[in-house]
């Protein structure tokens, strides 16, 4: 039995990457040619994980490779719907986002069957249950996935089952891109730079048509996630994804540039959530980026969402563990983490952030930034438990970008600066100038002109109902920088 990892089927923009299914698959054809027999009558399983989408997916035109019979199958995992605290808002989007990826397959002659329970156990049962030879899935880095992967790949062992794991996940897959002597890039402007260079696979169209066997699709197992509401107007799904990409790259994308650091007038694409359950191929939106006159500034956040997931793909633990420990011995504070939780620090912007969290599962990424240095640098906490707290409402939660952004700001990650800090209030002044993004969501402030908003006084506070600051910031910053030297 063969292990097929991180295959490539597609060609260049500069280049082709050699086929290793050649030798044992008929050539990739359109399974919509009318005359095109399938080469092989034994269906094979598409296991959708991240990747919820019909278009550039790699595994699923693989699966279905020659008009092959396809079974496209997706696993509630036990382990992610169990917990104390399940991300609601992500799973509300993650069931809005299956029903609109069975509707694609739907239209194609396809349909998704859903199974809950062991994720490599149900895999495996369902290709018995169909005669299956092969299982097709997008390669994935997270110490989550891969021990998913290794339980399934031990399990196959003992049957005739092929696993083939594909690219979709990053624009370039964090295998392709090594610094001389190996390993992963740590700093991410030479990691810019190769990646800028590579050559990138071609996309996948959409399949056509799709043929598989009649298998019970479990549907009625999506009961179990959250129902969907309108509270933050994204609605999860391949069909929504696409239709906001194109309506951000036809105009709003202009103020990118400028506008991305001011959280009150919102000039981010809003695609997060969407490239984390892969409903957008990030392929596909990097070349329609990269097509635009001022798509090159959003091209590089894209880059760092690869470079962070090359990072974990070579450290799988720095989801939980200090990539670069500086020995701190974090402060156990209960009232400080509740009053940065609820949105009760008494510095605005930090309070604002962590509303909009609250209350949207979205946060603006400069006031992400705002609010885990706060933790971290003036309350002295544990990133970790910033970063589950983050991982609890976020819409758009992703492991890498969470966990390794959370490890940047902390100094415990890959910034050259570990020691940076950001003033709370200066940030304020300078991104939310008129306050505008505060309003919004300290509404006892509201009647605060700036620029007194970004920092109230004491007779303001009382009045309004908004408390003290909790931290004095210049001792906080003298006592983390302290504890840092120790």
């Amino acid at each position: 039995r063969s292990i097929c990892m991180a295959i490539e089927t597609s060609t260049h923009r500069r280049g082709i990457w050699p086929n290793p299914m050649s030798d044992w698959m008929c050539d990739l054809m359109d399974p919509s040619t009318p005359h095109f027999e399938p080469c092989d009558a034994a269906p094979a399983i598409v296991v959708f994980t991240r990747d919820l989408r019909v278009h550039d997916n790699p595994a699923l035109i693989a699966a279905g490779a020659g008009g092959r019979p396809t079974v496209s199958l997706f696993v509630l995992d036990d382990r992610l719907l169990g917990g104390p605290r399940p991300p609601i808002r992500r799973l509300r989007f993650l069931g809005e986002a299956l029903r609109d990826l069975d509707h694609s397959l739907r239209s194609r002659g396809g349909g998704l069957v859903i199974r809950r329970g062991n994720w490599a156990t149900e895999v495996i049962d369902t290709a018995a249950a169909v005669g299956a030879r092969e299982v097709h899935i997008a390669d994935d880095h997270s110490a989550f996935a891969v021990d998913r992967f290794q339980q399934l790949e031990s399990m196959a062992i003992d049957t005739e089952l092929e696993v083939y794991r594909h690219p979709g996940a990053a624009v370039v897959p964090p295998a392709v891109l090594e610094p001389t002597g190996g390993g992963e890039y740590k700093v991410f402007t030479p990691y810019y730079r190769r990646w800028s260079a590579a050559d990138w696979r071609l996309t996948e169209p959409a399949p056509k048509q799709l043929a598989g066997p009649d298998l019970q699709n479990g549907h009625n197992l999506l009961d179990v996630l959250p129902p969907s509401t309108n509270e933050s107007g994204i609605v999860g799904g391949e069909t929504d994804g696409r239709r906001r990409l194109s309506a951000w790259l036809d105009g709003p994308v202009n103020g990118y540039e400028d506008g991305r650091d001011t959280p009150a007038y919102e000039r981010t694409s809003l695609l997060s959530a969407y490239l984390h359950l892969g409903c957008l191929s990030p392929l596909e939106v990097a070349l329609a980026a990269s097509e635009h006159p001022a798509g090159g500034p959003f091209v590089r956040q894209l880059c760092w969402r690869d470079f962070f997931l090359q990072v974990l793909a070579a450290r799988p633990d720095a989801s939980t563990a200090c990539y670069r420990d500086r020995g701190d011995m974090w402060a156990d504070d209960p009232d400080a983490l509740r009053a940065w939780q609820n949105g009760q620090t008494g510095f605005p912007l930090v309070d604002a952030g962590m509303r909009q969290l609250a209350g949207e599962g979205f946060m603006h990424n400069r006031a992400r930034m705002v609010t885990a240095s706060f933790f971290v640098k003036d309350l002295y906490l544990d990133w970790r438990i910033g970063a589950r707290h983050f991982m609890e409402y976020l819409v758009d939660g992703d492991v890498a970008s969470n966990q390794l952004n959370w490890q940047w700001v902390a100094g415990t990650g890959t910034d050259s600066n570990p020691h940076r800090i950001l003033n709370p209030t200066r940030q304020s002044e300078r991104f939310d100038p008129k306050g505008d993004y505060i309003r919004s969501w300290v509404p006892e402030l509201s009647g605060v002109a700036a620029p007194e908003i970004h920092c109230p006084s004491h007779t303001t506070r009382a009045r309004n109902g908004y408390p003290d600051q909790i931290v004095d910031h210049p001792e906080a910053v003298s006592r983390f920088r302290f504890l840092r030297a120790q």
